[in-house]
């Protein structure tokens, strides 16, 4: 077992994440999805016509399409109800674009992210650092040696307003526009904070940036916004964090990213997603990676009552490559749907995909994936491999691969497990001194451990923990 099993003591997480802060204001919409809803929240924001426009333009097209209902095995969503979410909560904070220094902020809030540790990592593993609590991001802040040499790091408003060229180029045009799919429709027409990340040609930026959303509002709609540019030969490690507190009421979080990975550069983009078991996780994320573009995926799901989370790339130039790895836990009522999907547009491209599932107490988990490689793409490769670990007869875990190949000069490989905690090796960890909860403990870290040795260390202490708790029931 790796050392950072031993680093879990040290983590309150249980007490991290479950807290709840009474709910202040500066602003927010009324309940339900209407025009006139979407121009308040763009002129609350001072926002250009042509942002106003996209907006506008989402909300009839999310309007004209049917909610998804005939994917097989899909969670049920029956419960979303967009008229019943608030969309949008303007938190109470002077400073509209985001302080740049922990202690102006109101004490409630500062004490939420004090709680979640977010300004001791920036201390001691981060280049930059923000923060959204609520609809916007009320902290920013990159170090001055990596805004000497051109990166940018701020939240989307600021970036709608000082990077105007840049947003509009890319902003739900190329990568995610409305059209892909109804939440994709949702979160164009609603869109509130979120990162704009920036990384000039021949650039590395060797310390992670890292953006923390935190949902508080009972009934609330969290729509954060992720643009990633990193130009050719830059490379960049972004992380995101996410929770919320449990409430009776659902909320919902229809976040999307949009990553553009240009010649040569690397992107690795990492989640750690630990939502309340009331929160349905809907998000868009897609990544276009050009010629011998580089581009990574590290999810860890967990929390919320269904997630449906399918992070794609379109591997656009010659010798690009993608790799995705997943780690999904469901519990009791929980639904976890997530998986992969790649596009294969171009000769000697390479995707691997790594998928971990564990299920208990009659949670479900399914992989559900899409490998696509077109005619002509020749010499390209792929490989998927899907394993789960089950704890009883009651949990169902899933595999749904799904694989387009139009050329046959190309390498694919497909492999699936699924596996049940046997008796036999909980008998032999209790011989050697275990009882039964340390001893599946172990098991599930150790079935993980692939996964999480490619995190930072502080992220894989986390997850590994936070996987503890949910084994545990201790987190709601």
């Amino acid at each position: 077992m790796s050392s950072k099993q031993d680093d879990l003591k040290e983590t309150n997480t249980e007490a991290r994440f479950e807290f709840k802060k009474e709910e202040k204001s500066a602003f927010q919409t009324e309940k339900g999805l209407t025009e006139e809803t979407v121009r308040v929240i763009s002129e609350d924001k001072d926002e250009p016509e042509w942002m106003l426009e996209r907006r506008l333009r989402a909300l009839e097209q999310f309007q004209e399409m049917p909610m998804p209902t005939d994917w097989p095995g899909q969670p049920d969503l029956s419960e979303v109800d967009v008229d019943e979410i608030v969309p949008y909560i303007r938190p109470d904070v002077d400073v509209r674009a985001g302080v740049d220094d922990w202690t102006e902020l109101p004490d409630d809030i500062k004490d939420t992210f004090d709680k979640l540790g977010i300004p001791e990592a920036e201390k001691n593993a981060l280049s930059g650092v923000g923060a959204q609590y609520e609809s916007e991001v009320v902290y920013q802040n990159m170090q001055e040696r990596w805004e000497e040499k051109g990166v940018i790091f701020c939240n989307m408003d600021e970036a709608v307003q000082e990077h105007e060229e840049l947003v509009r180029e890319h902003f739900m045009t190329k990568c995610v526009p409305p059209s892909d799919n109804k939440f994709a429709a949702l979160h164009g027409a609603i869109w509130s904070g979120g990162s704009f990340v920036y990384v000039p040609e021949n650039t590395t930026v060797d310390m992670p940036v890292q953006a923390y959303f935190r949902m508080n509002s009972e009934g609330m709609g969290q729509f954060e916004h992720t643009l990633i540019i990193a130009e050719e030969g830059s490379e960049v490690h972004y992380i995101e964090g996410c929770s919320a507190p449990k409430y009776s009421k659902f909320n919902l979080h229809c976040g999307g990213v949009e990553v553009f990975v240009d010649e040569d550069a690397h992107v690795q983009y990492s989640t750690v997603q630990n939502w309340s078991k009331n929160t349905y996780n809907l998000n868009t994320k897609r990544a276009i990676a050009e010629k011998g573009g580089r581009m990574e995926w590290i999810s860890g799901s967990m929390g919320s009552k269904a997630t449906m989370l399918y992070p794609s790339s379109i591997l656009k130039g010659r010798g690009a490559s993608d790799n995705h790895i997943t780690i999904a836990f469901a519990g009791e009522g929980q639904d976890i749907d997530t998986g992969a999907k790649v596009y294969h547009n171009a000769p000697d491209t390479k995707s691997t995909v790594e998928s971990k599932s564990i299920a208990k107490d009659g949670g479900r988990t399914n992989y559900r994936g899409l490998v696509h490689i077109a005619d002509g793409a020749e010499n390209s490769s792929t490989a998927v491999e899907c394993d789960a670990l089950m704890f009883d007869n009651e949990s169902t875990s899933d595999t749904m691969p799904y694989m387009e190949i139009n050329e046959s000069k190309v390498d694919v490989a497909h492999e699936a497990t699924v596996g049940k905690i046997g008796d036999e090796d909980i008998f032999y960890l209790q011989s050697r001194g275990l009882d039964d909860d340390d001893a599946k403990q172990m098991i599930v870290s150790g079935f993980i451990e692939p996964i999480t040795e490619e995190l930072p260390i502080e992220y894989a202490v986390e997850l590994n923990r936070l996987v503890e708790l949910e084994m545990e029931g201790s987190l709601g």
